[in-house]
């Protein structure tokens, strides 16, 4: 019984080796994160979107025209 213990533990052990050695081999791939676009904030609601769909206006980012046209909100949020 002891040794078919200890040769499922061998057994065991050579293939965790073996998946670790074959997964090194695979170049990652990139995450989600990675992909994401860059991320900025409405001076008016302070609502996130992305940069490609924001408006800007002097160094300022807005969500919509009409927020762009009323300007920076309130800076209590």
């Amino acid at each position: 019984m002891l040794r078919l213990l200890i040769l499922f533990a061998v057994v065991a052990s050579a293939i965790w080796i073996f998946r670790g050695m074959k997964n090194n081999g695979r170049t990652s791939r990139p995450t989600q994160e990675q992909d994401a676009p860059p991320m900025v904030r409405c001076a008016h609601c302070g609502v996130h979107l992305p940069r490609d769909r924001a408006l800007a206006l002097e160094q300022q980012w807005y969500c919509s025209q009409a927020h762009l046209e009323q300007g920076p909100g309130s800076r209590d949020r």
